[in-house]
């Protein structure tokens, strides 16, 4: 019968740490991420998809590329399309919208 020293803990108990071939793989992960232009962030929409605001309001859809928006939406203005959730022009919309005449207004606060 074998014996083991009782100051040794079984390697089913030891805690491991993160081997070095982790690490590697979440910066190759990163730097194939930043040579490709992909981005970590949320997009506004899927891929085939555009975003559309509603008229008078601060609400938002995505539009399947082939379609046009439906009745009470349009399209964001040129050069002011959110692109991922929380960037400049998402965080913009949510206090601005467009009037029936597509004029950029700010949307009354709430209260």
């Amino acid at each position: 019968m074998r014996t083991t020293s009782r100051f040794r803990t079984p390697s089913s108990v030891r805690r491991r740490r993160p081997t070095r071939s982790v690490a590697g793989l979440v910066l190759a992960c990163a730097a194939v991420a930043a040579l490709t232009g992909c981005s970590m962030e949320d997009a506004t929409c899927g891929g085939g998809e555009y975003p559309v605001m509603t008229v008078g309001s601060t609400g938002s859809a995505c539009v399947p590329e082939d379609e046009d928006p439906p009745k009470g939406y349009v399209r964001y203005p040129e050069g002011k399309v959110p692109e991922h959730v929380g960037d400049k022009w998402d965080v913009y919309w949510q206090t601005h919208t467009v009037d029936e005449s597509g004029k950029i207004i700010e949307v009354p606060a709430v209260g």
